[in-house]
């Protein structure tokens, strides 16, 4: 093996283009032997990928299924909707399809958009624990100084608060932002920088910091998300009549109720993100449709269910997504099928960040309902048996 380096074909200045993107197929499939005949084949403009990927090559189709109609009363999202699933795994759309029927029979979902916040966390560095606290009453005293010089950067970002946090002579500063329809890490990443800057140079001891002190937790989940919020906290909740819950999943809500306190326990046991049953499932599949950053996954999946057993015998069912993670502007919502994607559900565009968060969060509502009742009625693995499998050498035919 030489050790020479050999580079991926670029061209400094027309990177973009179908030329470049079959230059790079041809380069991996001479070094690597394999045919990337379908990776070339699709109908979007290389162009307009500029700023979403770098040595463009070619696209992955993955297939996407519609399940609907989902009922949404929501305070943003209010009607019928038919929700766009990107996923390869075989029954997915089947039972987010029969969870909507199941909330569409009773009335649909409501939702609600509680609170919205996008955070980057620096960290101050001082000799010691007292010249931290007191640098951080010197923060609180210039808030005012601090938001200004933050909002420089940006027209649709606001800074709304700055939480401190103490370890030894650290002084953690959480800003807390909103962002309009963008995610806003980006946005709340130049923001921060452009604050810190202004602190280094008006706080008499010019402190160090580093940008992130990882209590922003970008892309991965933690507790702090689940308290305070990070992206949207929104809640979906739904009155499930029994009768109804007989006739679509087969179990009632007795029994249900029974088994929700069981695996609510089992989530504590295992110290989860999630008491509930797979909200990345449904999360991941609506954000890989819709152009969303699918690592941020794994923040929005976290959740918390809180059900009631009502005395008429009926089901109060909610789920709270307090990370939820989601923009109509920027990164990909705007490639072209995924901006087709945000358009099937109104949700393309400036304005529309709160309507697609509540519509997310009724999907997940819809996911829980079918799984958990497929576990209770003994059809979980009898339907991934007979509609999730793909053998091969039967060319996708399933027994």
């Amino acid at each position: 093996m030489s050790d020479q380096r050999i580079r991926i074909p670029r061209d400094a200045e027309h990177d973009h283009t179908s030329e470049m993107a079959a230059r790079r197929r041809t380069f991996a499939g001479e070094r690597t032997g394999a045919a990337l005949d379908h990776l070339g084949s699709y109908s979007i403009d290389p162009s307009g990928t500029a700023g979403n990927i770098e040595h463009f090559t070619g696209v992955a189709q993955v297939p996407v299924g519609l399940a609907g109609p989902l009922r949404i009363d929501g305070e943003h999202a209010r009607g019928d909707f038919y929700v766009p699933l990107a996923t390869t795994e075989g029954t997915l759309v089947a039972s987010y399809n029969r969870g909507m029927r199941l909330l569409a029979e009773c009335g649909g979902v409501r939702t609600t958009v509680v609170e919205r916040s996008m955070q980057r966390a620096p960290v101050f560095v001082f000799d010691d624990a007292r010249a931290a606290r007191d640098f951080g009453r010197w923060v609180d005293a210039r808030f005012s100084d601090i938001k200004t010089a933050a909002e420089t950067t940006t027209r649709i970002g606001k800074l709304q608060s700055i939480g401190q946090y103490a370890v030894g002579p650290l002084r953690y500063l959480r800003f807390n932002y909103t962002t309009g329809d963008a995610a806003g890490q980006n946005m709340s990443g130049k923001a921060t920088h452009a604050a810190c800057e202004w602190i280094v140079a008006h706080h008499p001891d010019h402190p160090r910091y580093i940008l992130s002190g990882n209590i922003d937790t970008d892309k991965k989940h933690s507790q702090i998300n689940t308290l305070l919020t990070r992206g949207r906290r929104v809640v979906a909740e739904a009155v499930i009549r029994d009768e109804v819950l007989r006739k679509v999943m087969g179990v009632d809500a007795r029994t249900l109720f029974a088994a929700r306190q069981i695996s609510m326990a089992g989530a504590t046991l295992a110290g989860s993100a999630n008491n509930g049953s797979h909200a990345a499932n449904g999360l991941a599949a609506l954000f890989i449709a819709t152009g969303q950053d699918a690592a941020n996954v794994a923040e929005s999946h976290a959740g918390i269910t809180y059900v009631r057993l009502l005395d008429n015998g009926d089901y109060y069912w909610s789920i709270t997504l307090p990370a939820l993670i989601v923009a109509t502007v920027g990164g990909g919502t705007g490639l072209p099928t995924q901006r087709e994607c945000l358009e099937l559900l109104g949700c393309a565009g400036p304005g529309h960040a709160d309507k697609f968060a509540e519509i997310c969060a009724a999907t997940v509502l819809a996911g829980e309902t079918s799984l958990a009742s497929a576990v209770i009625a003994g059809d979980w693995v009898t339907s991934h048996e007979r509609y999730g499998r793909n053998r091969p050498g039967e060319e996708g035919a399933r027994d």
